[in-house]
């Protein structure tokens, strides 16, 4: 019977991404997989690196754990910002004592800013089509 692993879990959410993070203690390489690819390989930008790494630098655990995490809908941006938010809460449920720190730096709210929808008679969200007068 295969022994089971113990992972964490947490879904983080971003605009129209969605992330489904899973923490593992750590084997011995460090492997962090994003839909199956390396993480370096699926988020070129190095901001967005920085953005889904800042939740374990600042709790001290980028060494400590292997990661996967599953991510769809959205552009880089809003999926890298859904990974952050996934593995924070992620984080939190393997540490309660890590929520502090991670609330303080504001990593566990949901930022739940999205697109605003375009109505109708207009061209988008707020902006009129032309008025002429004559």
């Amino acid at each position: 019977m295969p022994k089971k692993i113990q992972e964490f879990y947490a879904t983080g959410r971003r605009k129209t991404s969605v992330a489904r993070v899973y923490l593992r203690p750590q084997s011995k390489e460090k492997d962090f997989q994003v839909n199956g690819r390396k993480f370096e390989e699926y988020f070129v930008r190095p901001t967005s690196r920085t953005t889904i790494l800042e939740p374990l630098v600042l709790t001290n655990n980028k060494e400590s754990f292997d990661v996967v995490v599953k991510v769809k809908g959205g552009g880089s941006v809003g999926q890298a910002e859904a990974v952050r938010h996934g593995l924070s809460r992620a984080l939190v449920d393997f540490n309660a004592e890590l929520r502090t720190t991670l609330k303080k730096a504001g990593l566990l709210t949901r930022d739940s800013r999205a697109k605003e929808r375009k109505k109708y008679g207009q061209r988008g969200a707020r902006a009129r089509y032309q008025f002429s007068k004559r």
